[in-house]
């Protein structure tokens, strides 16, 4: 299993705990006890690894298509005002990451990133309505050649405190490619035009750059 760089730190970070964790329980602990401390640490040590690790995909590359930007649960399909960038009505597709699934981001379509933006912000639940407004939160904007621009945007929650964002205006995008990753518990919202055909519905189980959520028009 290959691990994600965004998470050395962390593991770097659990490993010391457990070695201090199991040094301290064998060491000084009744045995019972230290067993219970190893068991527990180990699970965390798995957790952890489990959480950073990165899958084995192969993107197939669809002019046509729109792919999930990651691993979760459809949670919301609406139509709504997009604000931000498009300020006209835009259908909405939500996507709840947990903290069990992969959580690297990837770009639901190719083109060029022509907007870039990071808002600092609260951490409230991330299916709490006002947290595509309120939390920390990134938004980019990747313009397909033939079907204009669509808008996604790594929106934190009340677990993740970090969001990674690797696009930048003016730089390539490719289908299917990391734009970034959110530590621990999140959501990912994409804005279409409204003219999208939409290919999931609520409750869907999707995967970040192979699943697709929606298709123009070819």
């Amino acid at each position: 299993m290959r691990l994600h760089r965004e998470g050395t730190p962390t593991i770097l970070l659990i490993l010391a705990l457990t070695g201090f964790a199991l040094f301290a329980a064998w060491s000084w602990a009744p045995a019972w006890l230290a067993w219970v401390v190893t068991v527990a640490m180990l699970a965390v040590l798995g957790i952890v690894l489990w959480f950073f690790r990165v899958p084995a995909r192969t993107v197939t590359v669809d002019d046509n298509a729109v792919l999930s930007p990651c691993d979760g649960k459809v949670v919301a399909i609406e139509e709504v005002h997009e604000p931000e960038h498009f300020r006209d009505q835009r259908v909405q597709v939500s996507i709840f990451m947990s903290p069990l699934n992969v959580h690297i981001n990837f770009n639901p379509i190719g083109g060029t990133t022509t907007y870039y933006k990071y808002h600092p912000g609260k951490y409230l639940v991330a299916w709490h309505p006002k947290s595509s407004t309120e939390n920390e939160r990134s938004t980019v904007v990747v313009e397909h050649p033939r079907h204009g621009e669509v808008l996604f945007r790594q929106i934190a929650g009340a677990l993740a405190r970090r969001i990674v964002t690797y696009s930048r205006e003016g730089r390539p995008a490719a289908q299917g490619a990391e734009f970034g990753f959110i530590k621990f518990g999140s959501r990912v919202d994409v804005f279409l035009p409204k003219g999208a055909r939409i290919a999931v519905r609520i409750g869907d189980r999707v995967q970040g750059s192979t699943s697709v959520i929606a298709r123009f028009e070819p």
